[in-house]
């Protein structure tokens, strides 16, 4: 079953705007069905994973572009980096847009080749795991999500907009966001344990040189457990057995894979005495879940972890509305200071600031946004609408400027 994505119109203006688009993610977000399904009538298609079209395109470039009509879509283009100088070549003979679409999950190759032969031709697209939106049916118009008080889904009951969610947020979150555990007869455990065993024996290998995959392993692990945490090389280090400059670097691994994202602290100037370490967040909870070996929804959201499970899945839905737009993630941060006072997330729309609190209950009080208004203390910066995002089935508000709002209201 397909299920419409978000980022498919976000596609379609990319391809208006750029000779090539570049569509990045992880592996097994959908990347390539996206594609084929959307554009399968107007693009041909070409995959790298296959090694007789590899082949030829290692021996014999111009013979392999010739072979496939344009507009064209090459699938795993990091297989094959010497097809980026070419393909800049082809472009620049024409003004045309949307000449090629390129693929990959491993952002690292990727990003070598574009920026050493594609500057000013590619646009750039991540695409995530399948957002909220995307299984409650609601991916028609992509848009970044920001918590203004005069929302049309805040001003709605729950019951209208995710009829579906009620009841199954918890399945949801422990079940994962990768398209393929939509089948139902998909077994969760094994899913993730052969995803694992695929991103260590196939996209580790290829990406860095690592000796003990055993300890990476270990350091997958400790990053799960520190999902929604400050981001501690030396801590995880201690935990992992190695130092940490080797942590760093292994972070990076998994950040150029798509697996997990850094959400920086909001720190506009020197004054300030705020934190410079950014939180780490997994963007498939399911995942983190896996490694942490929460293994059925009723444990997660009755466990120690499900905290951090809730705050990492309503951190990773913000990502995912952003990228599926094809807008600056860097737009999403969070507060925290000297004396530890911190909100959950920082939604800068220009010079507004909206403050957002991820909370666990299904009811909260309006204690949960007493750090809210330090946000109005940074000169040239307004302080806008804030979101306490809870378990609540209907939103209502908290203040004429903060409203408690359901997760379906990303």
């Amino acid at each position: 079953m397909y299920l419409p994505r978000e980022a498919e119109p976000t596609v379609d203006a990319l391809l208006t705007q750029g000779k090539v688009v570049l569509v990045t993610g992880a592996r097994q977000v959908g990347k390539t069905t996206m594609l084929r399904e959307h554009l399968g009538d107007r693009f041909d298609y070409v995959t790298l994973d296959d090694p007789i079209e590899l082949a030829q395109a290692e021996d014999d470039i111009d013979l392999f572009l010739a072979a496939h009509p344009r507009p064209l879509i090459i699938d795993e283009i990091q297989r094959a980096p010497e097809l980026f100088l070419p393909i800049k070549l082809v472009v620049d003979r024409s003004n045309e847009k949307g000449q090629f679409i390129l693929t990959g999950s491993q952002t690292y190759h990727l990003m070598k080749g574009v920026s050493e032969s594609l500057a000013g031709r590619v646009r750039i697209l991540e695409l995530p795991s399948l957002s909220l939106r995307e299984l409650l049916g609601q991916a028609q118009n992509p848009h970044p999500y920001v918590p203004h008080s005069n929302s049309p889904i805040a001003d709605q009951s729950t019951e209208a907009h995710a009829p579906h969610l009620q009841g199954n947020l918890w399945r949801i979150i422990h079940r994962g966001s990768m398209p393929e555990l939509l089948d139902p007869s998909i077994d969760w455990e094994t899913y993730y344990r052969d995803y694992v065993r695929s991103y260590l024996e196939r996209d580790l290998r290829d990406l860095i040189h690592v000796r003990d995959e055993r300890r990476f392993y270990s350091f997958m692990v400790a990053c799960a457990a520190r999902t929604a945490q400050l981001f501690n090389a030396s801590s995880i280090a201690d935990t992992v057995g190695v130092d940490s400059k080797t942590i760093i670097s292994w972070l990076s691994v998994l950040r150029a894979s798509g697996i997990v994202r850094l959400i920086e602290p909001f720190w506009p100037n020197m004054e300030k005495r705020l934190s410079k370490m950014p939180k780490l967040h997994f963007m498939d909870v399911g995942l983190a879940c896996y490694l942490t070996r929460w293994t059925t929804p009723d444990q997660l959201r009755d466990g120690a972890f499900a905290g951090q499970a809730f705050e990492s899945f309503v951190a990773s839905e913000v990502l995912k509305s952003y990228l599926n737009a094809g807008r600056n993630v860097r737009d999403v941060c969070f507060y925290r200071d000297a004396r530890k006072r911190e909100i959950d997330l920082v939604i800068q729309d220009g010079r507004v600031l909206h403050p957002v609190e991820v909370k666990l209950a299904g009811r909260v009080r309006k204690n949960a946004t007493k750090y809210f208004d330090l946000l109005g203390e940074f000169s040239g910066y307004e302080l806008g609408h804030g979101h306490v995002i809870c378990q609540t089935a209907e939103p209502y508000a908290l203040s004429d400027r903060v409203d408690a709002v359901p997760v379906s209201v990303i």
